[in-house]
């Protein structure tokens, strides 16, 4: 019994030294296997793979943008001020008057003969004037006869002037130069005093109110540049001036008014909705930086400049102290230069001194035949 057991010990024992002989085997391949392909493997590139490019000079603007309804600041109803049917209609909606030009003529039949009527009062009062005032110098009549005459005179003078004003109501006249905007009269009405006739409005008057925060105030003057565009006319842009800034500012929302006139209004009406950009300030010939080139970080921004070290390409950031800004560039206080070169893209991953690698040039290892590697690059 005891000699069996002991045979089966001495069988697994033998087992056991096969099984590790045999892994022990396979792992001095496997080690020979990586080390082989440790020795054919190409180095690992490292580099951050970026796209650069060099900074220019330019032009930038310092820009407020605000938004407003077109209006026209000389704009008025034509109301009727006298009693009468319209009998000739001269101008439609559209056409462009002058100041005093005949729009309307009402029936005035009433009104002449009204006129006739106070121009024979006041041809007797003049002569029963002439008659006393001789008899006054003879003495031959009193006083009071002489200021009755003299009365009767100048009320009919007063009659013949209230007659000329009634015949010139039949007549509608333009108050202002401008436009025919609205027509609310038919030939043929009967129309009373009170009535709108016109609406008129004057093209050259109209402007745009703005209100901007009032930290801008400081740096708002007359007869700056404004560009103003219509969403509905995205082709089209038109020059303006500032041509009134309000002397206080609203408590309320701490805004100021500034009203903007246009040089030519082209295309634009009155009531349209446009946008206003108010040009602050302009800067020429200086070093412009895309604003994708700029990193962020808390309340500093940075840039990462090109620069060559030991036969390499790094990059160092550099901190920007931006003094304008607009939709495509910022100006830097300094710090860097027209011509260098500056990474617009692939900023993640980088930092002081990284090494990067410029898209386009080959990569070690890589296929000839492959295409360029843009799909690495991240902004």
């Amino acid at each position: 019994m005891f000699a069996v057991y002991k045979k089966r010990v001495l069988l697994l024992a033998f087992l056991v030294s096969i099984f590790c002989l045999t892994n022990a085997c396979k792992s001095d391949v496997n080690a020979e296997d990586e080390k082989a392909e440790a020795e054919t493997e190409e180095p690992k590139d490292e580099r951050v793979p970026v796209e650069l490019a060099a900074l220019e000079r330019g032009t930038i603007e310092a820009v407020v943008r605000s938004s407003a309804n077109l209006e026209a600041e000389q704009q008025v109803q034509v109301f009727a001020r006298a009693s009468n049917r319209s009998v000739e209609l001269l101008v439609e909606e559209g056409e462009r008057v002058k100041k005093g030009q005949l729009l309307l003529r009402l029936e005035d039949d009433e009104q002449k003969i009204q006129l006739a009527q106070a121009q024979a009062r006041v041809n007797k009062a003049k002569r029963e004037f002439k008659r006393t005032n001789d008899l006054y110098k003879k003495e031959l009549v009193t006083s009071q006869e002489y200021n009755n005459a003299d009365y009767e005179l100048e009320q009919a003078g007063l009659e013949l002037q209230t007659a000329e004003q009634n015949l010139r109501y039949t007549r509608i006249e333009a108050p202002i130069s401008g436009t025919i905007t609205q027509r609310m009269v038919n030939l043929g009405d009967m129309v009373q005093p009170g009535t709108a006739l016109f609406e008129i409005t004057d093209f050259d008057s109209i402007v745009a109110r703005v209100y901007l925060p009032e930290k801008n105030l400081a740096l708002l003057e007359l007869n700056q540049r404004a560009r103003i565009s219509a969403k509905s006319m995205e082709d089209l842009e038109y020059e303006g001036k500032i041509i009134r800034i309000a002397p206080t500012v609203d408590a309320r929302t701490g805004t100021v008014k500034v009203t903007v006139g246009m040089d030519d209004i082209g295309k634009m009406r009155p009531g349209m909705y446009v946008d206003v950009s108010l040009v602050l300030a302009t800067h020429e010939e200086v070093v412009l930086i895309p604003k994708r080139a700029l990193v962020y970080d808390n309340d500093q921004v940075f840039v990462f400049r090109h620069k060559e070290e030991n036969g390499e390409d790094l990059v160092e950031r550099v901190l920007v102290d931006v003094l304008l800004t607009d939709r495509d560039h910022v100006e830097p206080k300094g710090g860097v230069e027209a011509g260098q070169k500056i990474v617009i893209a692939g900023h993640t991953g980088l930092k002081e001194g990284s090494k990067i690698r410029v898209l386009g040039e080959e990569v070690p290892g890589a296929d000839l035949g492959a295409t360029s590697a843009t799909a690495e690059v991240t902004e």
